[in-house]
């Protein structure tokens, strides 16, 4: 798919019109038109400012595929939810920490189907989320919209998708493993940097133990590991509420088998004003 193609589905997908689209990039709408109907295209130091306002990567805007595994892409495309529709019971935690006594911005990262995307929608966030899965993707809006309520999904790569927006809550959990390790210090740092002060980031990671067995090798190959307690490591200068590391028993892909993962909930700090 060339770049006016990419342009234009993407720009339909949100409602937006030419004009819009151009309102937003400060251009014309004519440069707009010229980008889908390829007779012209956007010049290389607009790229990044396109995809922010559409919701994409730079990758995917040049007609980069999102290379998924397949592994959940299989278990989403069935009508029954993977995950089940309960939310996770860190986002009580957060509900605790954060209540939306105002309108409070959530993003959560890899949603998957949605569920807890949809939960903070139902309680008075205004919540964006994205996941690789385009699959997903649809089943939480299918979700939202069963619910009466808006989530602002989209579909995004975590290894390579930058953030324009400020949060007040950022919140994953169990995606950070798909996260290359070389990329895991600055997009930690980026996912910081664009949280308000006084948010929270809310993270749970896949730790990895001896005495663990995998229990799904394919889902292995695309996941790296975390060592115990490396997450907080990257909290250090920030406050830490929750800090736990847990061993569950899990059934999800209907085989029996165990989990470690470690939870941290952390505030970022009030700067404080020189008089």
């Amino acid at each position: 798919m060339n770049i006016g193609n990419v342009i234009v589905t993407k720009r339909k997908e949100l409602g937006l019109t030419q004009q819009g689209l151009a309102d937003k990039l400060n251009v014309s709408f004519q440069a707009v038109s010229k980008w889908e109907n390829e007779s012209s295209c956007p010049e290389i130091y607009l790229l990044p400012q396109i995809a922010d306002v559409l919701h994409t990567s730079v990758d995917a805007l040049l007609g980069y595929e999102f290379k998924t595994h397949g592994y959940y892409d299989d278990r989403y495309k069935e009508e029954e939810y993977f995950w089940g529709l309960q939310p996770n019971e860190t986002c009580y935690e957060i509900m605790k920490l954060k209540p939306p006594t105002k309108p409070l911005r959530v993003l959560d990262i890899g949603c998957g189907e949605g569920k807890d995307a949809v939960f903070f929608a139902k309680n008075g966030y205004k919540v964006t989320a994205f996941d690789l899965s385009a699959d997903g993707i649809e089943k939480g809006k299918r979700l939202a919209e069963n619910n009466g309520i808006h989530v602002d999904f989209f579909q995004a790569d975590l290894n390579d998708y930058r953030l324009q927006d400020n949060y007040d809550i950022i919140f994953s959990s169990g995606v950070f493993d798909y996260m290359k390790p070389d990329l895991r210090a600055s997009i930690i740092e980026h996912l910081k940097e664009h949280t308000n002060e006084n948010g929270l980031n809310a993270i749970k990671v896949f730790v990895e133990k001896p005495f663990i067995e995998v229990s799904d090798k394919k889902k292995k190959a695309f996941r790296y590991s975390w060592k115990s307690g490396e997450i907080f490591t990257y909290y250090h200068d920030w406050v830490i509420s929750q800090m736990d590391e847990v061993i569950y028993d899990c059934n999800s892909g209907g085989m029996p088998h165990k989990h470690c993962i470690d939870i941290m909930i952390s505030n970022k700090p009030v700067r404080k004003s020189l008089k």
